[in-house]
């Protein structure tokens, strides 16, 4: 069931296409304020149609994690229309090149730490003051069975970024445990989106499920108990 989230404010980034875009419209469609981030402004203008043309509201923010220090002044440019941030679902990454680490132009390597670790760590410490205005805020991290449970040979970056991406994640849980901040990580799995696709080029996507139907699973992420660190696994909480 679709909870209401009316008067919340909720952040997503690579909110333009794929995960990002789904959860972005299903928490508009929940009612809540979605601040769209993404680098792509023709995907959040899309969003943006699509979120009023389900009754939502949303802001775009358009501007590269990784380019500037664009995440610092984040508070501020905030702080006047949203004193608080009550959702932060932290979707944003690259999967980078597949190969052998040794092959690893480092420039990649350096890329995908920067997205997929860097700038989530500069996000919760950016926007860390305006998650502990909220009454019960939500932190959510994309994460991937890659990394976060077991090592994979050719995905070396991709799966080092995720399994300290968790790892961050827990960290930043166990600090905030006696404030209003919850935090956990997602593993949607495979999902028909177009990192997937760069990642298994022969792989039919019709027999993958889309971006939407981890929505629910997200509701249910942000309705749960308050409580410390959980690993929410769409493959497993599907069978449910």
């Amino acid at each position: 069931m679709t909870p209401d989230l009316s008067g919340k404010v909720a952040l997503v980034t690579g909110a333009s296409r794929g995960i990002g875009r789904a959860v972005a419209l299903g928490l508009a469609k929940a009612g809540a304020h979605v601040l769209a981030v993404a680098r792509t402004a023709g995907g959040l203008e899309e969003l943006d149609d699509e979120i009023k043309a389900a009754g939502g509201s949303c802001s775009l923010i358009n501007f590269d994690l990784v380019a500037d220090d664009t995440i610092e002044r984040l508070p501020e440019a905030l702080g006047g229309r949203f004193p608080k941030i009550d959702i932060l679902f932290a979707n944003a990454a690259m999967l980078g090149e597949l190969g052998p680490l040794v092959d690893v132009d480092p420039k990649i390597w350096t890329r995908i730490l920067d997205l997929n670790v860097t700038a989530n760590w500069r996000l919760i410490r950016a926007l860390d003051p305006l998650l502990r205005r909220s009454d019960d805020a939500r932190v959510l991290f994309v994460t991937s069975r890659v990394g976060g449970e077991h090592a994979r040979a050719n995905w070396g970056p991709y799966g080092v970024s995720k399994a300290a991406l968790e790892h961050m994640a827990d960290t930043y849980a166990q600090e905030t445990e006696r404030s209003p901040i919850s935090v956990g990580v997602v593993d949607p799995g495979a999902m028909r989106t177009g990192m997937r696709a760069s990642a298994m080029p022969g792989e039919d996507p019709e027999t993958l499920p889309p971006p939407d139907d981890l929505v629910p699973m997200i509701y249910d992420a942000l309705t749960a108990e308050p409580g410390p660190f959980k690993r929410w696994v769409f493959r497993e909480w599907n069978k449910n």
